[in-house]
């Protein structure tokens, strides 16, 4: 992360807030937008609500997990995956967007 400022740089994270206490989430996510905003590019692998609804973008593979998953069920910013119908994530994540 040294070349922030640079921008143009692909930050690829897998789960970066598991075992976090949620200040130093919210911490880690403002640093992760701050990145985006000098021109990086930041992709997730998450699970945690309050990441997912900062996102600019969201992926949501389902139905359920292991063999029950890995289909796209929901793309869009959070507001729109928050709706969908097929999506297991969508309750949940819909009372985070108003705190986001």
């Amino acid at each position: 992360m040294q070349r922030a400022r640079r921008g143009h740089a692909l930050y690829l994270l897998d789960e970066p807030t598991a075992g976090l206490h949620p200040a130093d989430i919210a911490l880690l996510l403002r640093q992760l937008h701050r990145l985006v905003d000098v021109g990086n590019t930041v992709v997730l692998v998450e699970h945690d609500l309050d990441a997912i609804a900062t996102a600019d973008w969201v992926i949501d593979l389902g139905p359920g997990g292991g063999d029950a998953g890995g289909r796209v069920v929901a793309t869009g910013p959070p507001a729109k995956v928050a709706r969908a119908r097929r999506s297991a994530t969508a309750p949940y994540l819909a009372p985070r967007l108003v705190r986001a």
